[in-house]
């Protein structure tokens, strides 16, 4: 059998080229300055993003140092919670922050308590961040700044946010400590 190369180089551009227009029309065009952007968009995007660096840090401690705590001899580390439980506390906080203020607040406290098991926490905290989701997605322009008992649906959002990625950074200083490069870290520089 004879291959022909321009065949062979007509067909490497084509699929070239089709690579690229597929990639340039999977991009979403960027709206135009002064578009009105939905709560739910923005907030939602942020929730993802900083999710994704959070549950990845959560994660990426072995379940034999789920537990660590850093000596009060290495610094002003007495008294501070351990890697699990600041895990186990963003889980409940964040039932606090994202729930639907015109329901009453989830009482899961006891139970997120109880875990033990890094498989366990790391569910439940998977499982808080879908509640996040769910109340991120019902802040429209209508409630978003419209003051509920707890304050407005985009106040407790940022609040919440802030809040874990706070404990986000305790959390990478751990692991750090244990000779883990947080994934979120990982491949710059």
């Amino acid at each position: 059998m004879r291959i022909r190369t321009p065949r062979i180089i007509a067909c490497c551009v084509l699929a070239t080229a089709s690579v690229f227009a597929l990639a340039q029309a999977a991009a979403p065009a960027k709206p135009p300055v002064g578009t009105p952007i939905p709560p739910a968009q923005v907030y939602g995007h942020l929730l993802t993003q900083l999710e994704s660096e959070f549950v990845g840090a959560a994660e990426a401690m072995p379940e034999d140092k789920f537990d660590f705590a850093p000596p009060a001899t290495a610094g002003e580390f007495k008294g501070v919670r351990t890697f699990s439980a600041q895990v186990k506390h963003v889980t409940e906080a964040n039932y606090y922050f994202f729930h639907d203020p015109t329901k009453p607040l989830p009482d899961n406290r006891a139970d997120i308590e109880k875990l033990t098991s890094k498989a366990d926490i790391i569910k439940a905290l998977k499982d808080s961040f879908t509640q996040a989701h769910a109340y991120v997605d019902a802040i429209t322009p209508d409630n978003a700044f419209v003051q509920t008992a707890n304050g407005t649906r985009g106040g407790m959002a940022a609040f919440g946010i802030a809040h874990f990625m706070d404990h986000y950074g305790q959390m990478v200083e751990y692991l750090r400590m244990n000779g883990i490069v947080p994934p979120a870290s990982r491949g710059s520089m």
